[in-house]
């Protein structure tokens, strides 16, 4: 009790002050924190520091969201596979989902684009889609869980990425693999994520070619992890040890994020 009365300070709502520090910390997180019983003490007790601010309660769950990230991290296993469906199961149409309307997604050039490969991989080639299309090809039907609380069921095709990852001569020791979009998008993968079997560089679409809407040409299919984790109009890949972020990374969202 001791502890907890030192942080009562003087003029400072404790209810408001830990409820808009539970809105840093980025879904599912959140959700997970407040159904624990958020309270100045939780906070407390999961960080060991005194919460006298804004911003030290900021700080606290900076602390709390890495935390999560690392068990996550730890706990992954990747031979366990996302649940499977059948074709009665496919959501059409599959929702768009994105940080601008569905007119402003990127309208690409298939015949000009390339992937660019680059990190510690021994052949830093681009690949044309021509290229990519003629790789050995797999089916999967999975649920995309978005963020933000829906999902839906979608039919993705293409090449497992640790096929890719094998074909380029990638050092799967490596942290990361981050990939670089069309959109002013990013997202970074990490090296047991990127080699799980149902990790996916996704060229259809419920056996058509994907939709401009899901990311044409390629996006990558990560059914293990949240949406926004799944990168879409992929133009790059890089194989590094230097964690990149990524466009909702970089603004408080979980790494990890498993479904």
């Amino acid at each position: 009790m001791r502890r907890l009365k030192s942080l009562l300070i003087p003029g400072v709502d404790k209810t408001l002050l830990v409820r808009d520090a539970a809105k840093l910390l980025p879904e599912p997180s959140r959700r997970r924190f407040i159904a624990g019983g958020a309270s100045l003490g939780a906070l407390t007790l999961l960080t060991g520091c005194d919460v006298s601010d804004s911003f030290s309660a900021e700080s606290m769950l900076t602390q709390i969201s890495k935390f999560n990230d690392a068990v996550q991290a730890k706990i992954f296993n990747p031979n366990v596979l996302a649940p499977t469906y059948t074709e009665r199961d496919i959501k059409r149409p599959f929702p768009f989902n994105a940080f601008y309307s569905e007119d402003e997604a990127p309208d690409i050039d298939g015949e000009a684009w390339k992937l660019e490969v680059s990190g510690l991989v021994d052949n830093k080639k681009s690949w044309t889609l021509a290229e990519l299309h003629q790789l050995p090809e797999v089916k999967q039907i999975t649920r995309h869980i978005c963020v933000e609380g829906w999902s839906a069921i979608g039919s993705w095709s293409g090449t497992p990425l640790r096929d890719f990852l094998k074909l380029i001569g990638a050092d799967t020791s490596a942290k990361w693999v981050h990939f670089r979009c069309a959109e002013d998008y990013a997202s970074s993968l990490d090296m047991p994520t990127a080699l799980h079997p149902q990790t996916q560089m996704t060229f259809k679409f419920d056996d058509k070619i994907l939709p401009r809407a899901y990311g044409y040409p390629m996006k990558i299919r990560v059914p293990t992890k949240l949406g926004f984790k799944n990168p879409k109009y992929v133009v790059a890949m890089d194989v590094t040890n230097d964690y990149k972020g990524g466009y909702w990374e970089d603004q408080g969202y979980n790494d990890f994020s498993g479904s």
